[in-house]
């Protein structure tokens, strides 16, 4: 088996450790003897949403997530959305789940999304809404911690249609209001949690894994046990940061 990673903008969307996330996803797969296919996509490049089962979108300053949002609609939209159609892996991070909602609004204009998710986010009077922060999911085998940092201006709204990723725990979440936190849509997930998000969560790098390959190959894998007692300290720690124990 291989795992076939697309990183969308690798060169503009990667202020918040976004490359450790696929360090994270390269070496998890390397130590357990699966194959690792890493590709990029950057402004105008099309995408074959058959040729990878994980896109990852990291987050980026303004003046970037503006040139990128137009690029997005304009040349990966159709692409994207047929892939997680089809049941592919997305995981958008701050900036980038923004836009997989509807629209995004920075100061007096509004960017498209990608309309993958049923969400907005707006502009509101109020602090940027910083902090570390804890969240509780439920991916489908009960409801565990997830824990990360925050730093956004944009507050997130959720649709009728949507569901969030998960319940806040300590922090602000999407907009400070409604105690959620992100969205998950099939193997859709946007979350504003970055710092990197998945060494700090081990088990969500793994569920990702799982469901890429199972898309490719059909059946859900059953991944090898790994000795994480350096991510287990990180996740602690980062719950701890979140006030969340």
């Amino acid at each position: 088996m291989e795992l076939r990673v697309l990183g969308l903008y690798p060169d503009q969307m990667n202020i918040y450790a976004d490359r450790g996330n696929i360090i994270f996803l390269r070496r998890r797969c390397e130590w357990r003897g699966i194959g690792f296919v890493h590709d990029g996509a950057g402004p105008g490049d099309p995408v074959d949403p058959a040729a990878h089962d994980l896109f990852y979108i990291g987050g980026g300053q303004d003046r970037d997530q503006k040139a990128v949002a137009a690029d997005m609609v304009a040349t990966k939209r159709q692409a994207l959305t047929a892939a997680a159609d089809d049941g592919a892996v997305l995981l958008a991070v701050c900036g980038r789940y923004q836009l997989l909602g509807h629209s995004y609004q920075m100061g007096e204009e509004t960017l498209p999304g990608l309309g993958i998710a049923d969400l907005e986010t707006v502009r509101e009077p109020g602090p940027r809404l910083i902090g570390n922060v804890a969240i509780e999911a439920d991916l489908g085998s009960g409801p565990r911690l997830i824990a990360g940092f925050e730093n956004h201006g944009g507050r997130t709204y959720l649709g009728d249609g949507a569901t969030p990723l998960g319940r806040v725990v300590s922090g602000h979440g999407n907009n400070d209001r409604d105690g959620h936190e992100g969205v998950s849509r099939d193997n859709v997930i946007g979350t504003y949690l970055h710092g990197p998000l998945l060494p700090k969560n081990a088990w969500l790098a793994d569920h990702l894994i799982a469901l890429a390959l199972e898309r490719r190959y059909g059946t859900r894998p059953q991944l090898e046990p790994l000795p994480d007692e350096l991510e287990a300290a990180a996740h602690e720690s980062a719950r701890r940061a979140a006030a969340s124990l």
